[in-house]
This record gives structure tokens, C-alpha cells and sequence, in this order.
């Protein structure tokens, strides 16, 4: 089935799927029953079996899933085969977090250099990853197609203009500005703020049985 066929609710849970998936290949467990699956990413069982069944037969009932099997087949519908290089773009204290990190658990994302205007930064390395100055994106970006923003918000949409020019295809960002791009540029906001009020508001008024 066409990627694009899939309703996008259903392939912003894959990497859940997947990651849940491979914790249980690491730990030798063969086969996992959707109702397992549900309560481990936190999504019901029935909504596991439709999303499942976009891609086809998956499973077996009376048997659950071959864990072995469904991995293979999410590692390459999410191609993780495949090794997609990041550009970092702000070294502050979110973006140190980020290169420290830099994706372990998915070993085919990798940030592979990072920008800062910070000259006591430009030229050492954060967790083992290049710090360039913004001046040197042009030299330094060919080739990536996937960045992340970590700076300032009043940065935001020059950063965000400057790396469409260089061909970034996605942005990941992380400021609370709504930066914008051309229509064929994909990007996704994550407002940490937004999220924690959003949490806090929820645990005010709404249980987890009403939802």
C-alpha cells in the first residue's frame, strides 16, 4: 500500500510500534499479543489492529504477532535501513541535551553537525558532534535534508528561510515561533511550554477514564 494512503494519526504511531517492538526482540520475546502491544504504548487494541491492517495480514488470531516479523517490517516501512543525517542548529542548553543524546536508540538518525554563533563553542565538539559557526552552513549542509531548531524565537524564520535555500526538506522545531516555509517544506513544532500546560490542564479537568 502507498505511504500516502495511510491516515497520518496511524503513521505518527509506527515509531511507538516500532520502538515498543524492539525493546521486546532485545529481550528475546517471539510473539505479542495486540492487547500486550496496547498497554505497553498506550493505545487501544482495536486501533492497534486498524492501523495493522493497512499494511495487510500481520498476525494470526489465537496467536498475536511474530515480534521478530513485525520489526523487520517497520524497521523498513520506517527506513530504518536507511541513515538520515541531522543538522543541529542552536548549541544552548537544549540543543547540548540533544547532542549528548543524538538519537542512540534509533541508530539511523544521527546528528551529524551542529551551528551556534557562540564563538567559545564554534570549533569543539558536543558529544562527539562538529560545532560549526551559522556562517559556515552554506559550506558545511550539502546534502542533509532534515534540521533542527533550537534557537532563539525572533531567529526562527531567517534560520528556517536560510536552510530552505539549502535544501533542508524537514525542520523539527523547537521554538515557540510558527515559522513560515514554503508548502513542500515539512515541519513539525514542538513548544515544550505549550505541552507542559497542556498537561497541567488536563490533569485538572479530565480523567484518564473519560478520554
Amino acid at each position: 500500500m502507498e505511504q500516502n494512503k495511510i491516515p497520518q494519526a496511524t503513521a505518527k504511531r509506527l515509531p511507538l510500534y516500532y520502538r515498543f517492538l524492539n525493546n521486546l526482540y532485545q529481550q528475546g520475546k517471539m510473539r505479542v499479543s495486540s492487547k500486550e502491544l496496547s498497554e505497553a504504548v498506550k493505545v487501544d487494541s482495536a486501533t492497534i489492529r486498524r492501523d495493522f491492517s493497512y499494511f495487510g495480514a500481520l498476525g494470526k488470531k489465537g496467536y498475536g504477532y511474530n515480534v521478530e516479523y513485525l520489526l523487520g517490517f517497520f524497521k523498513s516501512t520506517l527506513d530504518q535501513h536507511e541513515i538520515t543525517n541531522v543538522a543541529l542548529i542552536g548549541v544552548g542548553n537544549l540543543g547540548t541535551a540533544f547532542l549528548h543524546y543524538n538519537f542512540l536508540k534509533n541508530n539511523n538518525i544521527r546528528i551529524t553537525m551542529a551551528f551556534d554563533t557562540d564563538d567559545s563553542k564554534v570549533g569543539t565538539e558536543v558529544g562527539g558532534v562538529p560545532v560549526y559557526h551559522v556562517n559556515e552552513l552554506e559550506d558545511k549542509i550539502s546534502g542533509i535534508e532534515v534540521a533542527i531548531l533550537t534557537i532563539p524565537a525572533e531567529e526562527a524564520d531567517a534560520a528556517a528561510n536560510r536552510l530552505v535555500e539549502l535544501g533542508i526538506k524537514g525542520i523539527l522545531n523547537f521554538t515557540p515561533a510558527r515559522i513560515t516555509v514554503p508548502n513542500y517544506i515539512r515541519v513539525h513544532h514542538i513548544d515544550l511550554t505549550v505541552e507542559l500546560q497542556s498537561l497541567v490542564y488536563f490533569l485538572k479537568h479530565y480523567s484518564l477514564e473519560e478520554e
